[in-house]
């Protein structure tokens, strides 16, 4: 049977040691996932792995179908997801080589699917608590176990991509306070939401964006492979360590609670209103 209770959002060095693995095709409404969902068992629990890239990591960020890859996780019955990312620094104390758990998102994308409410009902789902708070404690004590120096909180950017930010820009968004960029946070984090689903993101900082606020060398390609590869070993255990701590009760997360009272006739959203039910139970 081709079924998992937890999601990771990651490439293949999360689940290339782990034995019996199955690759299986995951049809959705939306067309074809970033790859084929590798299913697997972790300490007892059902995981499915989705590389958002493609496993030879050929989709750019602004090309991800995020609603085929989340759709697709919700059919073989994922409950709560763990999106980890590479990202870079907005603030000089954040450090590249750390780790911050974030709590919220800035969406600055644009042109992106990120809605699985296309009507006729308006629904809309609150992406307040988008993180859910106590997947995002498990990840911080997790991250601190094991040695990597973690902030607890944290907004991440959502730039469109493929292009890094400006100088004006970083600074804009290090002025506003913010403290992590990436590319891939919006809409995968609050298409989770939508699918009922408890999500967590963990943000593997690999530079310090365009260096203007920490007086480094602006961000390029290959300064953030060559530190991500240094702490990849580092994410995969934090992330299989997780999964074993998982909390039991996945329903008791309240990510479906998101769904009530999202319509805007002030009712809770029903089976009618829109296909992602057809998947939710």
């Amino acid at each position: 049977m081709n079924y998992a209770e937890i999601g990771v959002f990651g490439g293949s060095g999360f689940y290339s040691l782990l034995e019996n693995v199955r690759a299986v095709k995951v049809d959705t409404p939306y067309g074809p996932p970033s790859d084929s969902v590798f299913l697997a068992e972790v300490g007892g629990r059902k995981v499915a792995f989705l590389p958002r890239h493609g496993r030879h990591h050929t989709l750019p960020p602004h090309k991800i179908n995020f609603r085929a890859n989340v759709w697709a996780m919700r059919a073989l019955g994922v409950k709560a997801v763990i999106s980890p990312c590479a990202a870079g620094s907005l603030q000089a104390h954040v450090a590249p080589g750390s780790f911050v758990v974030c709590d919220q998102f800035v969406d600055r994308t644009n042109g992106r699917a990120d809605t699985f409410f296309d009507g006729p009902i308006v629904t809309h789902v609150s992406p307040a608590e988008t993180y859910d708070p106590v997947l995002r404690q498990l990840a911080i004590d997790t991250i601190r176990k094991h040695g990597i120096e973690c902030h607890d909180k944290g907004t991440v950017v959502v730039i469109q991509g493929p292009r890094f930010s400006t100088k004006a820009e970083s600074k804009w968004f290090h002025d506003a306070g913010w403290e992590v960029i990436n590319m891939t946070q919006y809409p995968e984090a609050y298409l989770c939401r939508e699918m009922g689903m408890a999500v967590v993101n963990i943000s593997l900082i690999t530079d310090y964006d365009s260096g203007v606020h920490a007086g480094a060398e602006a961000v390029n390609a290959h300064s953030v492979l060559e530190v991500f590869e240094k702490n990849a070993a580092n994410i995969k255990k934090v992330v299989l360590d997780m999964i074993t701590n998982f909390p039991k009760d996945l329903d008791g997360l309240g990510a479906r609670e998101a769904l009530t009272f999202s319509r805007g006739d002030g009712h809770a959203a029903t089976p009618e209103d829109i296909r992602i039910f057809e998947v939710l139970d």
